[in-house]
């Protein structure tokens, strides 16, 4: 009877392994997960094969909590590795923040990056653009080891378009890509992901002062994103990237002007007929004439920054109002030329306005923000101004 019960004794260690690769996924404690994996061998070869994303203490970026290692804040080539040796089915890697990291670090993703979807590669200032000897090093085994990539920052790296190249030529599933402040970056590079990456959603071109915007020429349908604040965007640029016609968020605040400031008409003549969100703060020279075509133009307009645009006068407002029915939020802080009868149009046009963003107009009075607040008590009045209106989807991890 001993041997019989000996026999049918079982334990969770007998379990088969796809019952361990359940029970792990459900682990929601890092402390969980790091403990079912020093049961024993079996199990902590559950766990590194489980693993899906990866980042280090020194990331700015906030991913999920069981992504997060342990090991030191200070990341280099040899800790890059040993970590992909051990975790071989990433989808995601975040190495924002790992300032020394070289282009030789990225080395082992050709190896182990072929499941890797998103790559977070935030201020790594080691990931070079040394034309001299490795001529965007770093990149080009991205682009070699990681075609599944669909999503990859490389906010304020030293990379120039002969890497954008190499990667969208490569990485043809790419849907979002983020350039923000990466000086070196021109049309080229940008010419390169709209011709190659025809799923490309979302891109951050945000301070790339070289690019222009023509390189948005052809762009996919599905591109639905662009965010190029402080750029030095032309007309021909702007007419290119509105030209696919998918565009739903548009931020062009703070423009450096290289055309009249009539030259954001085109936004408004049929091509951007999408698009919900658009920013324009800052971009003091915007004329009514621009003003009144987007209106127009733009009948899904939900969100509309123009905080800080001087020059819209009392027939862009009241253009605004007759025709953007669909408009929610309304930001208008610190315009010049907004005054009652502006002010006005808007309350009584803008039906859906649920928002408005509203403080130090000059030539505002008083008595028109009382009135407009008696009539309108479904518009919440706030005086904070708003930095960001960008819609949360994208390059969200």
């Amino acid at each position: 009877m001993d041997t019989i019960a000996r026999d049918t004794t079982t334990s969770i260690l007998h379990l088969p392994d796809d019952c361990l690769y359940f029970i792990f996924q459900r682990l929601e404690s890092v402390f969980d997960r790091k403990s079912f994996g020093l049961t024993c061998h079996r199990w902590l070869f559950i766990e590194n094969t489980s693993r899906r994303s990866l980042q280090f203490p020194c990331s700015f970026r906030h991913l999920h909590r069981t992504s997060l290692s342990r090991t030191s804040s200070t990341v280099g080539s040899f800790q890059l590795y040993t970590m992909l040796d051990r975790f071989q089915h990433l989808e995601l890697l975040c190495l924002s923040g790992c300032v020394h990291l070289p282009d030789s670090g990225l080395s082992q993703l050709q190896y182990y990056g072929s499941k890797l979807q998103t790559l977070y590669l935030d201020c790594c200032f080691g990931i070079t653009d040394d034309l001299g000897s490795m001529t965007d090093d770093g990149l080009s085994v991205v682009a070699s080891g990681c075609r599944s990539l669909k999503c990859i920052s490389l906010y304020r790296c030293n990379v120039s378009s002969i890497g954008i190249e190499a990667l969208a030529k490569s990485c043809r599933a790419l849907e979002e890509v983020n350039l923000s402040y990466c000086p070196l970056i021109t049309d080229t590079g940008i010419r390169a992901l709209s011709q190659n990456c025809h799923q490309l959603r979302a891109v951050r071109i945000s301070s790339c002062r070289n690019i222009t915007g023509v390189g948005f020429h052809g762009c996919p349908r599905t591109f639905v994103y662009l965010e190029a604040d402080s750029c030095k965007l032309e007309t021909e640029g702007i007419t290119e990237i509105v030209s696919g016609g998918g565009l739903e968020y548009l931020n062009i605040s703070n423009l450096n002007w290289a055309v009249p400031g009539n030259g954001l008409t085109i936004v408004g003549a049929g091509f951007a007929k999408r698009l919900k969100l658009l920013d324009f703060r800052l971009c003091r020279t915007v004329t009514d004439e621009s003003i009144i075509a987007i209106s127009r133009g733009c009948p899904l307009l939900q969100e509309w920054n123009l905080a800080l645009c001087h020059e819209v006068k009392r027939p862009g407002w009241e253009s605004i109002g007759l025709s953007c029915h669909k408009l929610e939020r309304l930001h208008v802080k610190r315009c010049r030329c907004l005054c009652d009868r502006g002010l006005q149009a808007l309350r009584e046009g803008c039906r859906n306005l649920l928002i408005l963003y509203v403080t130090r107009c000059r030539q505002l009075s008083d008595p028109a923000i009382m009135i407009f607040k008696c009539l309108r008590g479904d518009v919440k009045i706030i005086e904070e101004e708003v930095m960001c209106i960008a819609p949360e989807w994208a390059f969200s991890g």
